[in-house]
């Protein structure tokens, strides 16, 4: 079987682009994306993921990537006849477009994919909207089975199942979620604190975030209560951007210049794991996902040098420790307390900033970390740098069954300098 390998990857910075639409974004990123590969245009390319969530908000509910990337094919950008497939998968939408272009890149099919991810969540004329179609990635046809598994929960944490208008209900199930946590295990409101406040830290080094200003832990704790024990600052923000990576074959690797091929990162591994209606003391899906990664990838967890995780919420990347086996089961908050995540730290995680600082476009945001991780594997990754990092990992899950998502996709990377194109 043939490798494959990331030979470029982008990012937009992230934020309330009102003067943009969806193809501005859509055009940048491919820009950007080209231009990382040392390409003019994309004519090489032999098949496109396009991932978007919410275009039916802006009346585009079918053929996303088409209306968003015909223009560049008017203009010679894209080829014509380039082959486009629509991909949703909520907010693993776009690692799910880069797993389907490392399988197109594998089996034969193409040579060359690019996969995409574009998002618009910020509507100045009705800001709230987009709250409400996050309730989209919940199941709708069986909404009493997973209200009942989050009542419940919140009984056996002490606390109520309480949704409100002026949070997307995903807070609440965080919310609730964080709070189960901290009464089986002793996780602290402090400790969920920490993370946000590194991952601030982090963010401020980060010229793409959406948020880039420091945060102290007592600045995060007093921050205004959004649902349980999170707070603002603990909670990705509402934003827009658009990321996108090329995967290309090693055969075809070896015809491009020596610094395409010098910066070029292997995909190690792509795995996935489903969701269901599991019980609240039983690992999530996200322990799948990355197990069978490690196995794909030959690696173990204590190889992995950085890594991005989907934190919606700081909870959430104390909890994505324990599922990845960076630390045991309920040791998530005293490992995060430790500094280990932190960068200089045993494994920094989310040296972008997270979602909670980086920000959550949810198409996105898999490919954004993507980006980031291709960053710290080239070495690229300016104040944010890993010392001598070869190894990355990134886990983004997606839309929610239960108590956990719907899909989890882990990817492990392999820089540039852990392999070569001798053989």
């Amino acid at each position: 079987m043939s490798d494959a390998h990331i030979i470029a990857s982008f990012s937009t910075a992230f934020g309330r682009w009102v003067d943009k639409d969806h193809r501005a974004l859509a055009r940048d990123a491919l820009l950007g994306v080209l231009r990382d590969a040392g390409l003019t245009d994309g004519s090489c390319l032999g098949q496109v993921y396009f991932g978007n969530c919410m275009l039916h908000m802006a009346g585009q509910t079918m053929i996303r990537g088409q209306a968003c990337l015909s223009a560049l094919m008017d203009e010679g950008v894209l080829p014509e006849r380039l082959p486009i497939a629509n991909i949703e998968g909520a907010c693993a939408t776009g690692s799910l477009a880069l797993h389907l272009a490392w399988k197109d890149v594998l089996s034969g099919q193409t040579d060359l994919a690019l996969a995409m991810g574009v998002e618009k969540l910020y509507d100045p004329a009705a800001p709230e909207k987009v709250l409400e179609e996050i309730a989209g990635g919940f199941d709708r046809f069986d909404e009493e089975r997973w209200l009942g598994e989050y009542r419940d929960l919140a009984a056996r944490a002490g606390t109520k199942w309480a949704p409100a208008c002026d949070r997307s209900i995903a807070m609440d199930t965080y919310g609730v979620q964080a709070s189960y946590h901290m009464h089986r295990y002793g996780t602290t409101r402090e400790q969920i604190a920490i993370a946000a406040a590194k991952n601030h830290m982090h963010g401020a080094l980060n010229p793409k975030a959406q948020y880039r200003f420091r945060m102290t832990k007592e600045e995060v704790l007093a921050d205004r209560p959004v649902s349980g024990p999170l707070t603002r600052a603990m909670c990705a923000p509402i934003g827009d951007g658009a990321s996108a990576a090329i995967v290309c074959s090693g055969a075809r690797l070896k015809r491009f210049s020596k610094e395409v091929r010098d910066r070029a990162v292997r995909i190690r591994a792509s795995a996935l794991s489903g969701g269901k209606h599991r019980s609240p003391d039983e690992p999530s899906l996200s322990r799948i996902a990355g197990d069978r990664a490690y196995e794909q990838a030959s690696v173990a967890p204590k190889d992995i040098d950085v890594a991005e995780v989907h934190d919606a919420t700081s909870f959430c990347e104390i909890y994505q420790m324990e599922m990845l086996r960076f630390c045991s089961e309920g040791d998530g908050g005293c490992f995060t307390e430790s500094g280990a995540t932190t960068l200089g730290g045993g494994v920094p995680v989310n040296t972008s900033g997270g979602l909670v600082s980086k920000g959550h476009p949810i198409a996105a945001t898999g490919l954004s970390m993507v980006s980031e991780i291709v960053g710290q594997l080239r070495g690229q990754a300016e104040d944010r740098q890993v010392e001598d990092a070869k190894i990355g990992l990134v886990e983004n899950g997606g839309g929610v069954i239960g108590l956990e998502e719907a899909i989890c996709v882990v990817t492990i990377l392999e820089g540039p300098s852990a392999w070569t194109l001798a053989a």
